[in-house]
């Protein structure tokens, strides 16, 4: 028998600002980001299948496991739950974004796996719908059903899509080892002496349909720069580096370990990418993203 099968790419995300606001009630703490979808995607493949009745996945990447734990297969779960539907799901995962990076990777594939299943069972939800599940699974997963550009706030959940006026090219530097988000939360809460509020500059933004790359440049930082620098110097000096081969900004994106530049040159970009060479570090040049996350029959 031949059943459905598609195709979702899994982008990465960057924190082109990332502040970290009070602790709410619940634990977590209120964020205020920009975020924006890069070229740098992992591969979902969904198939519908009469051979069982639950969900399958396999994963690609032996650290990643492929069981219930997996953000897929709850993504999934979650799905034919919300529809109402016992059937049979297969999931093939190709990995490209590391792990525990601040590339939003986990959050990327819930939210594909939810694109997928919606295109695959022929739903027809909105990104809004799909959003209310998502912000069962992480705070980061509605942020991508409002992709390539948006703001994003609260825990991850208020999120408001934006656009950006031209691509830019990455240069994306990993050095191989994760930052625990958890202790870089308690970490910055530890060390800081108070909460700065968010600047005129950013509420404007909030009401900015169009933004320019101006207007980013100005306001890009990240909170967790300050912990996680002194407790990995070497991030510094890649962000340091990237800036010398002139990047318009660096920064570490999430909570670490990747650090990026912005470039408006792809031969700029690709120097500098270049330059990472005598080092064992993942770096990747890839353009910023203007499309939203998109199922494909194949």
């Amino acid at each position: 028998m031949n059943f459905s099968l598609v195709r979702v790419p899994s982008p990465a995300k960057i924190n082109l600002v990332l502040r970290v606001l009070d602790r709410r009630p619940d634990g977590f703490h209120n964020i205020w980001s920009l975020m924006q979808t890069v070229g740098l995607e992992d591969q979902l493949f969904l198939r519908r299948t009469a051979e069982h009745a639950d969900v399958r996945l396999q994963c690609d990447h032996p650290g990643l496991a492929a069981d219930r734990s997996n953000l897929v297969h709850k993504a999934a779960v979650a799905v034919l739950a919300r529809a109402g539907l016992r059937t049979g799901v297969e999931i093939d995962l190709r990995k490209r974004i590391p792990l525990g990076a601040g590339l939003g990777g986990g959050s990327s594939n819930a939210a594909a796996t939810i694109v997928g299943l919606v295109h695959l069972l022929e739903l027809g939800w909105s990104a809004a719908e799909m959003a209310v599940i998502g912000a069962e699974l992480g705070s980061d997963v509605p942020f991508f059903f409002s992709a390539p550009t948006a703001c994003v706030a609260g825990r991850g959940e208020t999120v408001s899509a934006r656009r950006l006026e031209s691509r830019r090219w990455v240069v994306l530097v990993n050095p191989g080892f994760p930052v625990e988000t958890k202790w870089a939360y308690l970490e910055l809460a530890r060390s800081r002496e108070q909460v700065r509020p968010l600047s005129d500059s950013m509420r404007e933004i909030e009401h900015t349909a169009i933004l320019k790359w101006s207007q980013v440049f100005a306001l890009a930082e990240n909170d967790f720069e300050g912990p996680v620098y002194r407790r990995h110097p070497i991030l510094q000096e890649i962000r340091d580096r990237l800036s010398k081969c002139g990047a318009e900004v660096a920064l570490l994106s999430g909570s670490g370990a990747t650090v990026f530049g912005l470039f408006s040159d792809e031969e700029q970009a690709e120097r500098a990418g270049a330059s990472f060479s005598e080092t064992r570090y993942l770096v990747e040049v890839v353009p910023t993203l203007d499309a939203p996350l998109r199922a494909e029959a194949m």
